[in-house]
């Protein structure tokens, strides 16, 4: 008799997630940590007042239909409430919308290198990965991600702006690309770093999700709100695709605390843009900085900058190690580096400079 429980064959094909590493203290030696893209400032006075009276309310289940935060959405963006479907986080959605379009062997289109959860979700939902190469300016190839489509696609991912890279596709592209997609294959439009794009080609999302019905936008807390912590994301899609993202969602998934803190978050959202400005403005800079440099720094709408290292991806990472700086490196392709406190931008970019000079003679 076998000893060994048998467990499901399509978890041999999940990749792990790697995680932004974080900032080893060392003596004399100030540590940033910039591989994972979070917001450096710390929370709102109010959205922490919110977090503390609500967390009088732990020993309780929180609202399954997330109803209030639902409702503030609805109003926000001008949207039935009935569209909007929330979650732990953007992955947690992510995974809502997989599990809600794909059978096992169904096939699933996006970008590579993008967003490194997806080929998780699909993969534990036995679903097929089927990853269009970036083209050669790190932006999505959206014409061959339409010659991809097969009778098994379910499902095409749009990470816009592209993490890790950074660019956006834009509005034009989006719409002829969308007229080439079949109407029963839905397709998705993840907008996690929406608050920092200032390119006028980007996107509507809004607007393209409203006269398309084929078609859903993924947003998170976690990036320009600040509450990575707290795990809170939605969708917003027609009412059949956001019934079922409601019915595939876990159960009291998102908590009371999160739920009360992205409503704070929300009603703040004039203080939250200072800073986001403030973001932008260091990204404009650190960008600059990088290609006066020398460095081929694609186009980033997003909070943080993608240098294409490739094979000396371990290399820059260690350098910047030893100054005190941690990246998140994808090895021979390049490192990505968030956009942080102006001291960790700085030191970004003289991290950058000597490691042109070192290589340079």
């Amino acid at each position: 008799m076998s000893r060994t429980v048998r467990l499901r064959e399509a978890l041999a094909a999940v990749p792990a997630y790697k995680p932004g590493k974080p900032a080893v203290v060392r003596e004399g030696v100030t540590a940033y940590k910039i591989s994972s893209n979070e917001n450096p400032y710390p929370p709102l006075p109010s959205v922490l007042q919110a977090v503390a009276d609500a967390a009088t309310e732990m020993n309780r289940y929180p609202d399954m239909a997330v109803t209030a935060l639902t409702d503030a959405l609805a109003e926000r963006l001008g949207v039935p409430r009935e569209h909007i479907a929330t979650g732990t986080g953007s992955v947690g959605v992510l995974a809502q919308i997989i599990t809600a379009t794909c059978d096992p062997g169904d096939e699933v289109i996006y970008a590579w290198r993008s967003f490194e959860a997806y080929p998780i979700v699909v993969a534990i939902a036995g679903a097929v990965s089927v990853k269009v190469p970036l083209d050669v300016n790190a932006r999505h190839d959206l014409a061959a991600m339409a010659a991809a489509i097969t009778p098994r696609t379910r499902l095409i991912l749009v990470c816009t702006p592209n993490n890790p890279t950074g660019p956006v596709v834009h509005q034009d592209e989006l719409d002829a690309f969308l007229d080439a997609v079949p109407g029963d294959i839905l397709v998705v439009i993840d907008e996690a770093y929406l608050e920092f794009v200032t390119d006028d080609r980007a996107p509507d999302g809004l607007a393209t999700y409203a006269g398309r019905p084929n078609v859903a936008i993924l947003r998170t807390f976690s990036k320009a709100y600040g509450l990575a912590g707290l795990r809170v994301g939605y969708a917003v899609a027609h009412e059949p695709v956001a019934e079922a993202l409601r019915k595939t969602a876990l159960p009291f998934g998102v908590s009371t605390i999160a739920q009360r803190a992205a409503i704070a978050s929300l009603d703040a959202f004039d203080e939250l843009q200072g800073r986001v400005d403030a973001l932008v403005a260091e990204r404009v800079r650190v960008v600059a900085g990088l290609r006066h440099q020398g460095w081929q720094v694609p186009e980033t709408q997003a909070n943080f900058v993608w240098l294409p290292l490739g094979a000396d991806t371990m290399a820059f990472a260690a350098a910047a190690d030893g100054a005190g700086l941690v990246v998140r490196t994808f090895p021979g392709e390049g490192a990505r580096c968030t956009i942080a406190e102006r001291q960790a931008n700085d030191l970004l970019l003289h991290v950058a400079r000597d490691f042109v000079v070192a290589r340079t003679f």
